[in-house]
């Protein structure tokens, strides 16, 4: 079929594939929850709002799903390192994917507006933090996280909570939120009638100017930051083991893939294309593929950058995870990609099924004819 060391990087984009795909599809649902109140002025709008993302958000965690189970299955190691050292931080992501279900549940069980109001606030909480704590995470793999490996493989973690809150982290955390507001904001703009969805439109500008600009500050703080080169031999069909490579230290270091390949430089032009259409283009329809171009492409940068770190270790450079020593077996990733080319067209059907049930703006008539369902 595939040599060990292709399976390996078709595993990389594979499991760059299912981030994309959660962050374009439940993406969008967190970004509107993020926003609830600011789109909703009263409790009609609200619920506008709300059954707007309803219909698809169970299905959209699929991808979130896929992702964890890919990571297990494909990158033991990673998987290992990673819900180690950001055990806290995933906690808390899990306590606000958990808030949410509950929050569509019982938000309109009873008609008191104090009732609704802490419901509201509790869907808000569990959109934004997500939102942002995915983005510190992904900051942190620019930095390293504080691990190693002992000779017999089991890992060990000397950080904590807290210590994931570097600036850099935190910026990076402020592009994924404002990236996924505006993501969000971008669906609500087409799905919900106006004034609602005029309301959306400006929202999704605003914040394409936040992530324009942070985008733009990480990247300028790249350059001055330490990065990590592999400086010893890789051979792509060696067995899986972190400890037997040599790592270097370098200011700028995570830049240097674009030098050596000028070709990766589409994902930051492109993501500059989409965050300028949602602020120009005059459709809504087309704004929020605009509003998913770029989302994908910022996802693409930080991943071409990191190439072939997975999870860098700043206390160890040299255990830090790479795509050629931190994989299955090449036998489990061949299983797996039978498997994956059988179920993911499937996901993709359904997926595509299911937004072309539910299409069609959401009005304010309709939200007040069915008050009596609740």
């Amino acid at each position: 079929m595939f040599d060990y060391g292709t399976l390996r990087e078709i595993w990389w984009l594979l499991l760059g594939v299912l981030l994309i795909g959660f962050a374009l599809t439940d993406g969008y649902d967190l970004g509107v929850g993020a926003i609830l109140r600011l789109l909703g002025r009263d409790d009609v709008e609200r619920r506008m709002v709300i059954q707007a993302i309803e219909p698809n958000w169970e299905g959209n965690q699929v991808w979130f799903i896929l992702g964890g189970g890919a990571i297990f299955a494909a990158w033991p190691a990673l998987y290992a390192a990673s819900f180690s050292g950001f055990y806290f931080a995933l906690l808390l992501v899990l306590l606000a994917l958990i808030l949410r279900p509950v929050g569509f549940v019982f938000r309109n069980k009873l008609p008191n507006p104090a009732w609704r109001n802490t419901w509201d606030w509790a869907l808000t909480i569990a959109g934004a933090v997500p939102a942002l704590v995915f983005g510190v995470a992904f900051g942190n793999l620019f930095l390293g996280a504080p691990f190693q490996f002992s000779d017999d493989m089991r890992v060990s973690y000397d950080g904590g909570l807290f210590d994931l809150f570097h600036p850099f982290a935190v910026l990076a955390g402020v592009v994924s939120l404002a990236m996924l507001v505006m993501h969000g904001a971008s669906f609500a703009a087409m799905r919900v009638e106006d004034p609602v969805g005029a309301r959306a439109r400006r929202i999704a500008r605003v914040a394409a100017m936040v992530t324009a600009t942070a985008f733009a500050a990480a990247g300028v703080w790249l350059v001055s930051l330490d990065g990590q080169v592999v400086t010893s031999v890789i051979d792509p069909l060696a067995a899986s083991n972190p400890l037997y490579k040599h790592v270097s230290v370098q200011a700028g270091a995570w830049l240097n893939n674009y030098s050596t390949h000028p070709w990766i430089l589409v994902a930051p032009v492109l993501a500059a294309v989409g965050l300028l259409g949602v602020l120009t283009l005059p459709s809504r329809g087309f704004a929020l593929v605009a509003s998913g171009v770029s989302v994908a492409s910022i996802i693409l940068t930080a991943g071409f950058s990191l190439f072939p770190f997975l999870l860098p270790s700043s206390s160890h450079p040299a255990h830090g995870l790479t795509v050629w020593d931190a994989s299955s077996s090449a036998l489990t990733l061949q299983i797996m990609l039978l498997a994956t080319a059988v179920l993911l067209p499937i996901v993709l059907a359904y997926t595509t099924w299911a937004f072309r049930v539910m299409r069609g703006q959401v009005t304010r008539q309709h939200v007040v004819e069915s008050e009596d369902l609740y």
